[in-house]
């Protein structure tokens, strides 16, 4: 693995890392980063800088952090915007200059870094890539790299870390650097209408306070399938938790799971949830997918279509969004078809309709 020789950076080339590779790229992780290997998260790209077939440098970029305040902060969303706007931030979650490295090396493969995500970001994902984001351990690094590649130091996080079914103190604030990819990258990602070509899935909304209180209220009569025994979280506030999770953009037990434990204790004092100890504990993810597998789908979604007519807007137009569901026929041999629908001024999200 030495690279003594090498000194015209020109010559760095940078490539996206195949399956064939992937092994030889985890193992170099865990034995020379001082975090080593890590699980990606959400979309996912990885790089390798090479000499002549050389490898030089490690770079992976994931998913985005769910919340930064320093981030959100320089970026300037409104609390709880970024969700539906995360995909548009990737974290460069692992960068590695491999032993032996020539100077200047670290900040050389972050540029090409820069250029290459603009191009292939779009070709795997189907959409644009805005904004990079990094956590730097100000104990063992200074974010020099960082810096001599323009990235932006932009604050510290508050020295949390997720622990379990939720988030506790480490002591430990880390360094925020940000890297826009275009030069209006900042004004694109808070804009109150994004640019079309940069939505991703379905449509999203934002809740207000007043929407978060009043989603209990509408699932209090509900059959609850569970037994008696062992409730500790009320029905209303679990499935009030996972439909706002839903219309907040999130899909799957996990993202849904994910999104609730990220939530604030302001936050989720609107829901009700379980009170333990003087702090609100919100459900995990077993028991969000235990309930939503369980309860009756037709009560679950008159239910949210009646809070969506009593609280939405008034909309001017209508985004609608259809599909054939592949395989799925009735028994009167008609296909299924499915659409979404989500008002365009107040981005109210209508029930899916489904019709043979």
């Amino acid at each position: 693995m030495c690279v003594r020789g090498v000194t015209d950076l020109s010559g760095v080339a940078l490539d996206i890392v195949t399956k064939v590779d992937e092994p030889r790229f985890r193992a170099l992780l865990r034995e020379h980063h001082f975090l080593g290997d890590v699980q990606p998260r959400g979309e996912t790209m990885r790089y390798v800088a090479h000499v002549e077939g050389r490898w030089l440098a490690l770079a992976m970029f994931s998913a985005a952090a769910l919340q930064c305040a320093a981030r959100d902060s320089w970026i300037g969303w409104e609390r709880g915007g970024q969700f539906s706007r995360l995909h548009l931030v990737t974290n460069n979650s692992r960068f590695l200059i491999l032993p032996g490295g020539p100077p200047n090396l670290g900040s050389r493969v972050l540029s090409l870094c820069a250029r290459r995500l603009v191009r292939d970001w779009p070709l795997r994902f189907g959409h644009e890539i805005l904004l990079m984001e990094t956590f730097v351990e100000p104990s063992r690094h200074r974010g020099t790299v960082y810096r001599a590649a323009n990235w932006l130091e932009v604050g510290r996080t508050r020295g949390f870390g997720r622990l379990g079914s939720g988030y506790a103190a480490h002591g430990r604030p880390k360094l925020v650097f940000l890297r826009p990819l275009c030069r209006n990258a900042r004004r694109r990602l808070r804009t109150a209408h994004l640019d079309p070509d940069l939505h991703k899935g379905v449509p999203k909304m934002t809740l207000t306070a007043e929407q978060m209180r009043s989603l209990p209220d509408y699932f209090r009569q509900m059959d609850d399938p569970r037994r008696r025994q062992g409730r500790r979280h009320n029905l209303p506030s679990v499935l009030a938790l996972a439909a706002a999770a839903t219309v907040s953009g999130m899909r799957g037990y996990k993202e849904i799971a994910e999104w609730v434990q990220d939530q604030s204790q302001a936050v989720l004092a609107h829901f009700r949830p379980r009170f333990r100890e003087g702090r609100y504990v919100p459900p995990s993810r077993t028991v969000i997918r235990d309930v939503l597998i369980r309860v009756c789908p037709d009560q679950f979604d008159a239910a949210l279509r009646q809070w969506s007519e009593d609280h939405g807007g008034r909309d001017g137009a209508l985004a609608i969004d259809g599909k054939t569901m592949r395989g799925a026929v009735d028994a009167d041999g008609v296909q299924t078809h499915v659409m979404g629908i989500v008002g365009h001024d107040t981005g109210k999200p209508y029930a899916k309709k489904k019709s043979g």
